[in-house]
């Protein structure tokens, strides 16, 4: 059921929501928190698709703020306000509502989304598009626990990860980040299975992808070893390969779907890797609402302080921590990665 409103407000459009409720034989609600959608017209459909059908995990009231550009003085000096509602089978297992903002209301986003969140529900807003440097002094951020942004679609996605890391807050996270969920997980398990010490590392993949970049660092923080950063045609990320005391342990995926973990005396395997949807890495991050601070972590190691480590020579751990006593002790291997393996 859909419901549109034209120069509408906040108190209509609750008044819109109940309705809908009600002309569909539910009036109750048992939505578990508000997703609050920032975006432009062009990326509008994705995302809302996107959070469709991660509400099927999460049911969710959906808020998707819609900043309409006015090509007149005039215009852009009228606030207005335009929504349309969406309840039952048009909008998931929640309640999805589509704000369009026109001129002055543009830069009060924050009053029209306020009426709408649900009462003692948790708030999380993803920027689809454009999102800020700043994302928890941003004024829809301040009313968020948890903040997403996706640096890959930014215009410089590398760079923006040191914006990120400056800028960084407890309750921050980027898809960048959760799309090597998988990886990191595998490798832990794979140096659980073989206890060594690891004593460099390379990471292959896309010029421009920022997962590459933090999968490297989160390597470079964790094992305090120099991590290469090498480029390939893609999809995404590659390899990962890590040199050890016990062998080079190789993570090898050519195609975005099947990869290869090859260990020194144990034959290879394949495991499957395939590239996820959008809708995928929101779920898995509506899953959790508390800080990542093993992200904060790896994003505070730094892009530039990886560049530098990259172009060192391969130490031990024992040389490492002599060239910089201020760096973290080197954990064993094992520990290390059963501790990654647990944090997400």
């Amino acid at each position: 059921m859909k419901i549109d409103l034209t120069e509408t407000t906040a108190s209509k459009i609750n008044k819109a929501l109940v309705q809908g409720r009600r002309a569909i034989g539910t009036p109750a609600v048992g939505m578990v928190l508000t997703l609050v959608i920032v975006t432009d017209e062009e990326n509008a459909y994705d995302a809302l698709r996107a959070a469709n059908e991660a509400s099927r995990e999460h049911p969710s009231r959906t808020l998707v703020v819609i900043k309409r550009v006015s090509r007149s003085p005039r215009d852009r000096a009228k606030a207005r306000l335009d929504a349309e509602v969406r309840v039952g089978a048009d909008a998931g297992t929640g309640e999805t509502v589509v704000l369009r903002l026109y001129g002055e209301a543009i830069d009060h986003a924050q009053s029209v989304v306020l009426p709408l969140l649900l009462p003692d529900a948790p708030v999380v807003v993803w920027w689809a598009a454009d999102a800020p440097q700043d994302p928890a002094n941003d004024p829809l951020g301040a009313l968020a626990q948890r903040r997403v942004t996706d640096a890959y679609a930014a215009e410089q996605p590398v760079q923006e990860l040191s914006g990120r890391a400056e800028n960084y807050s407890p309750g921050d996270t980027d898809l960048s980040w959760t799309r090597i969920t998988p990886w990191r997980s595998m490798l832990a398990a794979a140096l659980d299975q073989a206890p060594c010490t690891v004593t460099s590392a390379e990471v292959e993949g896309e010029e421009f992808n920022p997962s590459c970049e933090l999968l490297a660092m989160w390597l470079a923080s964790r094992l305090n070893v120099p991590v290469r950063r090498t480029v390939s045609a893609g999809p995404g990320l590659t390899a990962v390969r890590m040199e050890s005391s016990g062998g080079a342990i190789v993570l090898d995926r050519p195609d975005g779907s099947l990869a290869t973990l090859s260990m020194r005396g144990q034959p290879d395997r394949a495991v499957a890797l395939k590239r996820r949807e959008t809708s995928e890495l929101l779920a898995e991050e509506l899953r959790r609402l508390d800080p990542d601070d093993i992200y904060a972590s790896a994003l505070k190691f730094g892009v530039d302080r990886l560049g530098e480590l990259s172009e060192q020579p391969a130490a031990s751990s024992a040389e490492t921590s002599a060239a910089d006593p201020s760096a973290p002790a080197k954990p064993a291997a094992k520990k290390a990665s059963t501790k990654k393996a647990t944090a997400k």
